[in-house]
């Protein structure tokens, strides 16, 4: 499957207010909530830190990550979800930077920790982006990348709206934890988040994450891995 870098940008430009309104919708502020936990626990960001944001979009998740007080780098391909992030982070230590995450534009080693979320699907050649991802931490630091998890019945509607022309879900690439596992020679830890449906009760949504986090499946339609740049 090739990169279709010239098609993803120009959609992209078309999202920003869509991506926005999903993640006030009651279920999307519980997925959310949710990726914004995992995302936490594995990138433990801190104060001080440069941390490069790889696929940042509007900046919902960075958001985040800069109240813990770390000075960030946002890059993404689409300049309106660009200038959507730079909106809400002014007045933080916030820089934007429009880029192709399969081309990272900074040298070896700039950051103490590097993050892209849900970036990773729109790219055929996973593991040579993930290889740049390290290329640009420094030794010791944290690489956080997460994605669409492909043992999920999320990734399974999405293959079907892509089969019916969905602009969106057909460029995507879905991985599993395993995948994850194999984008790079160092171990990695992996978890998943998101184990109810778009569908179910936003009520009854949070027991259901309860339990598959208390599980430990592998099912959940969010998956995170961490690697420590050795």
């Amino acid at each position: 499957m090739a990169d279709k870098s010239d098609v993803k940008d120009k959609l992209f430009d078309q999202w920003p207010d869509r991506y926005d309104r999903w993640f006030e919708t009651p279920i999307g502020v519980l997925v959310k909530k949710y990726e914004n936990e995992l995302l936490l626990e594995l990138l433990q960001p801190g104060p001080q830190e440069m941390i490069l944001d790889v696929g940042c979009g509007t900046g919902v998740f960075t958001i985040d990550i800069l109240g813990f007080g770390p000075r960030i780098t946002g890059l993404d391909i689409s300049y309106p979800m660009l200038k959507r992030a730079e909106m809400k982070a002014k007045g933080y230590p916030f820089r934007a930077v429009a880029g192709d995450m399969r081309f990272l534009p900074f040298g070896d080693g700039c950051f103490d920790k590097v993050v892209s979320m849900t970036a990773l699907e729109f790219i055929a050649d996973g593991q040579a982006a993930v290889e740049d991802l390290f290329r640009v931490t420094k030794k010791g630091g944290a690489v956080v990348v997460t994605t669409l998890n492909s043992l999920s019945p999320w990734a399974d509607r999405r293959k079907i709206a892509a089969d019916k022309g969905h602009s969106l879900f057909e460029q995507m690439v879905f991985r599993s934890p395993d995948d994850m596992r194999a984008l790079s020679l160092i171990d990695a830890t992996v978890k998943t988040a998101i184990h109810f449906l778009k569908d179910d009760d936003p009520q009854k949504a949070p027991e259901i994450e309860r339990d598959g986090k208390k599980r430990g499946l592998d099912t959940g339609a969010f998956v995170a891995a961490r690697w420590i740049k050795e």
